[in-house]
Parts: structure tokens; C-alpha cells; sequence
């Protein structure tokens, strides 16, 4: 490949940051971020953002290498033929390679009210719609969350931490990725913060005032989120390219399109084989640095590795002064170890103020950041079947 190889990373959050930075490490390339903010989201202190606790908000120039063109646009359309990108504001940019590392959204299930009634968290502009609803409440105003998983419970826990009447409706089961052991010191902790928490439950109906669950229980809501399900951006689905069910962008074992071995898919919105990891910030960097290690070995003309990575374990907040820290095996199921309270809301904290870190080291120097990986994930998947 010449000099001056055009590679364009759509999606500033966790992962394309950091491939972003991590690209330069070809000084041959020129790299461009396009990303629909001009700011960088701390999308796991989103529900900080709506108790009042945190901005959740970056900028680049902190975070980003001065060499990395960053364009405040968003992408309507990827044309992979003719391997170009169509803005919202009408611009056209031609790549030579592409990192598709747009994130994930939330979803809107097929539930009368949900559309109409219910707000979300899982993006910054939903996050500020939730917080300035949540302004406007009267101080004993009751609150119900949707969605057991660490975004409700963060949610639910920093609220009644703040004095807020909170329900938590779990579905089946209170924060079911984690073990035992933790679940219960989760449920100690929203137990002593006041919250409802209500398992196993179904919501059939959200109307304005009220939530309505499967077995005719009606509970007064003056707000209502709903946090229960991922999804992703449909620009991959819109542009023809191959996606599974949720909308993932489907790649081969090297993050590489399974349509075009010009796009390099990172983050969220990646499904390696069809079976993605877990959407998680946990996730988002390893795969950043395993898609910039996939266009690395293209630029230079060579075969790149299919690798897995490992996990640790999951974190979730339950106000800001305690925490359950859940240990993981390598292929992030649960340990029976975990860490709560104090002591798991300073190692939270370390945490979320450690990614940040991470992209500004790596801004500064984009061969820093590393991250063990496991063997090759193609005999896992022989394992898995």
C-alpha cells in the first residue's frame, strides 16, 4: 500500500477512540474520525449524568492524537463499492479502509406506552432527557426502572442514593450475569437504599402515570426508564452490508466484513462468526486494538490473526458509595469471588476514570495500550457447538 492510505473510523466512543489513536502507529496512514458530537461520552456514567453527579463528557483534544482528523458529522450511508461515506451534511468521504465502531443503542420493544412513555439512558441525548424530567420532580415523585442489568441497577441505586422513591422491575432474574454471591450483595445494598425491587416481574403496558405489569399490578410512575435491551445503529443493515438479527455488523474471526475486506468492524457492533461478545466498555477497547492490529496487517499486504480476547469480570455501581466488583473467568462467566461495597465502589471508580486514561495514553503513544488475548476463537466456537 502507498503512502498515505486513507483509513476512516466511523463512532468516537470507547472503541473507534482508540483505534483511532492506535492506527498512527502506521505513519503511512491518515487517519479521520467521524462521530455525531464534538465531545467524547463516558457512556458508563450516564446515569451519574441524571442524578447530577457527572458531566459524562470529554473533549478530544484530551483524548485524541493532534494527528487524527476528527469530523463532527454523521454517517447516512457506507458505500462500500465505491468505498465512500455519505454525511448527513452532504459530504462524501472516500476511504481506503474503514473501521465501523458506531456503538450501540437501545432498543423499543413491541410494548403498548413503551414508545410514548418511557425514556432511556443508553445514549448522552436520552441520558439529558432523563435528567431534565428528572429536574422537574417533585422530591417524593415515584421513579420506576425497566431492566435489571448493571445499566438499571446503577441507575436505580444512584437515585434512591439521592432520596428518590425508586422501583426496579427485573424481568426474570436481579442482574442475571453475575453469580449468585454478588447478586445477593447487590440486593443487600438496593435493599438498604430504599428500592423496590421487583423479581421476577413483566411489564405489559407503560402509560404516562403508570406502569402496568403482567400480573395486573399498576405502579404509579412519574418517570419511567427503560433499560432493559441492547441494540445498534441500523447504518451497517441500511448499507447493505451483512448484519445479523440485532443489527451487528457480521465479520469473520479478524473483524474483517464478511462483504468487503475494506471494513474492519470494532466494539458493540461487531459479530465475529455471528457470535459477538458482550457489549460492554470491557469489550470495546480489545476489540479496537484486535481491529487495528486486522488493518495494520492489510496496509502492509499480510494475513491478519483471528484472535479472541479474555475478560475479567463486570462492575455495577449501586450508588456512590458501594459497589460489587463480580470476578470473572477468562470467557466471562462468573467467579464465585466478588468485592462490594466501599471497597468496590473505589475499585468502580478506578475503573471509570481508567478508560479515559487509556485514550489519553494512547493519544500520546498509540502502541501503549495492550490487552491479553486467548487462543484462536474459531476452536472456541468448535467448543461452544
Amino acid at each position: 500500500m502507498t503512502e498515505n492510505t486513507r483509513v476512516i473510523v466511523i463512532g468516537g466512543g470507547y472503541a473507534g477512540t482508540l483505534a483511532a489513536n492506535q492506527l498512527l502507529a502506521n505513519t503511512s496512514l491518515t487517519v479521520t474520525l467521524v462521530n455525531p458530537r464534538p465531545h467524547f461520552v463516558e457512556r458508563i456514567r450516564l446515569h451519574q449524568l441524571v442524578a447530577g453527579n457527572a458531566a459524562a463528557t470529554a473533549e478530544y483534544d484530551k483524548l485524541l492524537n493532534p494527528a487524527v482528523r476528527l469530523v463532527v458529522d454523521k454517517v447516512t450511508h457506507i458505500d462500500a463499492g465505491a468505498q465512500k461515506l455519505e454525511l448527513a451534511s452532504g459530504a462524501l468521504l472516500p476511504y481506503d479502509y474503514l473501521v465501523y465502531a458506531v456503538g450501540s443503542t437501545t432498543t423499543t420493544p413491541d410494548i403498548p406506552g413503551v414508545a410514548e412513555n418511557a425514556l432511556s439512558i443508553n445514549e448522552f441525548e436520552h441520558a439529558q432527557q432523563v435528567r431534565a424530567r428528572y429536574e422537574r420532580l417533585a422530591p417524593d415523585a415515584p421513579i420506576v426502572v425497566v431492566g435489571a442489568g448493571l445499566t438499571g441497577v446503577e441507575l436505580a441505586g444512584e437515585l434512591a442514593e439521592a432520596g428518590r422513591t425508586v422501583t426496579l422491575i427485573c424481568g426474570a432474574q436481579l442482574l442475571p450475569s453475575i453469580g449468585e454471591p454478588a447478586r445477593r450483595a447487590a440486593a443487600k445494598r438496593l435493599g438498604k437504599l430504599g428500592v423496590q425491587v421487583l423479581a421476577p416481574a413483566t411489564v405489559v403496558r407503560v402509560d404516562a402515570d403508570a406502569v402496568t405489569l403482567s400480573d395486573g399490578r399498576v405502579l404509579t410512575s412519574a418517570l419511567t426508564v427503560w433499560t432493559a435491551g441492547f441494540g445498534v445503529p441500523r447504518l451497517a443493515a441500511d448499507s447493505r452490508l451483512s448484519t445479523d438479527a440485532l443489527g451487528r455488523l457480521l465479520t469473520d474471526e479478524t473483524l474483517v466484513s464478511i462483504d468487503s475486506p475494506r471494513i474492519i468492524a470494532a466494539g458493540d457492533a461487531a459479530s465475529p462468526s455471528g457470535v459477538p461478545l458482550r457489549m460492554s466498555c470491557q469489550a470495546a477497547g480489545p476489540l479496537a486494538a484486535r481491529a487495528v492490529k486486522t488493518v495494520l496487517a492489510l496496509v502492509q499486504g499480510l494475513q491478519p490473526e483471528a484472535r479472541t480476547q479474555i475478560f475479567t469480570g463486570q462492575n455495577v455501581s449501586i450508588g456512590r458509595r458501594a459497589a460489587v466488583i463480580q470476578v470473572g473467568h477468562t470467557d466471562d462467566t462468573p467467579r464465585k469471588l466478588y468485592v462490594g461495597g466501599r471497597a468496590g465502589a473505589a475499585i468502580k471508580e478506578m475503573i471509570c476514570s481508567g478508560t479515559l486514561s487509556i485514550l489519553a495514553t494512547a493519544a500520546k503513544h498509540p502502541t501503549w495500550y495492550f490487552w491479553p488475548q486467548g487462543g484462536k476463537r474459531t476452536e472456541a466456537l468448535k467448543v461452544q457447538a
